[in-house]
């Protein structure tokens, strides 16, 4: 036999029937190549891994069921979500993302290779791959799914390894020896601190052993992230019943899910985790990148857009404050991202030319002394841009209801987490993050007519008060001035803007991934601490792409998964 064409080898599993047999499927290949196809009985418990997306992460369809916000890739990026909505104007995206005109699309793109116990592109649409984002999590998806469901003899797992192991063993003498118990596990990558005083809990062969004895299936859950979190979690609870059915058939058995998540998803999670009967159902979560107690951006954003932090970022989510506070006013989704009362107070400041301090908020209560302040400048929402011209407007009182939800949310979820918690977050010095939001004031171009505001007035000045169109410069009385200057053949273009005063919004204070602040991020532990198994700071990691992270993002959900699998019921 020719053995040039010799890969390495692929796996299949057999799969049961109502009528307690198993049966496979495979797709031929060419004679010439010549695979080793390894068909393996699979373990008769079943454990199904549940991911659950962050904010925007989710497919979304029209009421008609056409698709309006659809993640597939073009070479890693959504370059047609990008396209698309860079055209779109605050009006245009107000229409089309309302959380009552949208739902759910789960018809976007899969992989088309096959991957652990998911063999083609149907079984990838079952379980909802098609829901989520392409771009942001399929790479991860197939990695995990190939990790859970390929090789179930532990000896084989070339993550880990013991002292006591021949490293060098062939395949007969892997298959001759059972994985011992009682060894203390080397695990590829992952760092010997989790915290700052915090050691990581190895892993143990009897860990390896448990988890050998069920099954991994991976799925995908997407949501309406424009509606409220608290739909979302009914929503997934749903969603975790319909698996826990469908992987209940004949002989083998299934009780419980893994869930894991990335940024707002591990809102949804954890809100569905104190419904009723959910505690039991889920062995535990792994949050990616969580918002535990929200993040200050979310503010930010709302005020001036995203174009000085992202300017490809800023094409999908919003450019100015506008086309944001357009979608984010009307979608207690997104809402529930502002910082909760847990967060802190003190956390947006109003500063002088010098950088003294004239007013801190909030003292206590985010949401009536900033988010529901309809007159004040620095209030969450400029009550104009909830009627953009050709829009379909919502009034201040719909938007009071959508912030006073958002408020009960994050009330009913604050400080409560599943008992068996896994947590990771952005940290290190590496990437900038908003802990705070810093309206720095300055002298602007003297205008031809002066009211001579002081600066200790600044805080006190109303939306009337202040010229913006939603970018980042604010400005306190003066105009706009267009002056021409004719050089020959051509001519020169120049604006001034005048002003008593100039105001921006500051750069980055913060560590943290670029979105949540390390306070945010490491707040699982301050406030659960009993629920923590084990909460990691990672250096380096960016927010929307995190579970891209080989190195480190992926390597300790892959940890954390395993230490759950541990933890399971397999009775």
């Amino acid at each position: 036999m020719e053995t040039k064409n010799l890969r390495a080898q692929r796996y299949a599993q057999l799969y049961p029937t109502k009528n307690n047999r198993f049966q496979t499927e495979w797709t031929l290949t060419d004679t010439a190549l010549a695979d080793l196809v390894k068909i393996s009985m699979p373990p008769l418990r079943v454990i199904p891994i549940i991911f659950v997306p962050g904010i925007m992460g989710s497919n979304l369809a029209n009421s008609g069921g056409s698709p309006i916000w659809l993640l597939n890739s073009i070479k890693d990026i959504p370059a047609g979500l990008a396209y698309n909505w860079s055209q779109k104007t605050a009006a245009e995206r107000q229409v089309l993302l309302h959380p009552r005109r949208t739902q759910v699309y789960k018809l976007g793109a899969v992989p088309k290779e096959s991957a652990g116990s998911i063999g083609n592109a149907q079984d990838y649409i079952k379980r909802g791959w098609g829901e989520v984002s392409e771009a942001s999590y399929h790479k991860f998806l197939v990695w995990l799914e190939r990790k859970m469901n390929s090789e179930q003899n532990p000896m084989f797992w070339n993550d880990f390894s013991a002292a006591s192991l021949k490293g060098d063993m062939t395949i007969g003498e892997k298959l001759a020896l059972k994985l011992p118990a009682g060894l203390t596990m080397k695990m590829v990558n992952l760092p010997e601190n989790a915290e700052k005083g915090h050691p990581v809990e190895p892993i143990k062969s009897d860990d390896l052993l448990k988890r050998a004895k069920a099954r991994f299936p991976i799925y995908a859950f997407g949501y309406n992230w424009l509606e409220s979190n608290k739909a979302a979690a009914t929503a997934l609870k749903k969603r975790i019943n319909a698996v826990i059915d469908e992987n209940s058939v004949g002989a083998v058995k299934c009780s419980q899910v893994i869930l894991v998540t990335h940024s707002m998803g591990g809102l949804v999670a954890r809100a569905c985790s104190i419904l009723p009967d959910m505690t039991e159902k889920i062995v535990g979560i792994v949050h990616g990148v969580m918002p535990a107690t929200g993040a200050a951006v979310a503010y930010r954003r709302c005020k001036i857009g995203m174009r000085d932090e992202s300017f490809g970022a800023s094409l999908v989510i919003g450019s100015n404050g506008q086309e944001v506070t357009a979608v984010f006013a009307q979608a207690p989704g997104a809402l529930q991202l502002l910082p909760s009362e847990t967060y802190g107070s003190s956390w947006l400041e109003i500063t002088d030319p010098v950088g003294r301090v004239i007013k801190t908020l909030p003292q206590q209560d985010p949401y009536e002394e900033i988010y529901l302040q309809k007159e004040s400048w620095w209030g969450l929402v400029r009550e104009e841009w909830l009627n953009p011209n050709q829009g379909m407007p919502i009034n201040w009182k719909e938007f009071s209801i959508n912030v006073k939800i958002a408020r009960e949310f994050h009330r009913s979820i604050a400080g409560k987490y599943h008992n068996n918690t896994y947590v990771f977050y952005g940290g290190g010095a590496d990437l900038g993050s908003y802990s705070k939001i810093r309206w720095i004031t300055k002298k602007g171009v003297t205008p031809a007519q002066s009211r001579n505001i002081d600066v200790a007035q600044l805080p006190a000045l109303e939306h009337e008060d202040i010229r913006t169109d939603g970018s980042n410069n604010l400005y306190v009385g003066g105009e706009r001035i267009v002056r021409t200057t004719d050089r020959g053949d051509s001519s020169v273009v120049r604006t001034v803007e005048t002003s008593e005063w100039e105001i921006r919004c500051a750069s980055y204070d913060s560590a943290g991934d670029g979105t949540v602040p390390v306070q945010s991020g490491r707040a699982p532990r301050r406030s659960g601490v009993m629920s923590i198994k084990q909460q990691f700071e990672l250096a380096g990691i960016e927010h929307e792409p995190a579970y891209r992270d080989y190195q480190s993002a992926q390597v300790v959900t892959y940890y954390a998964i395993t230490k759950l699998a541990a933890l399971a019921d397999l009775t």
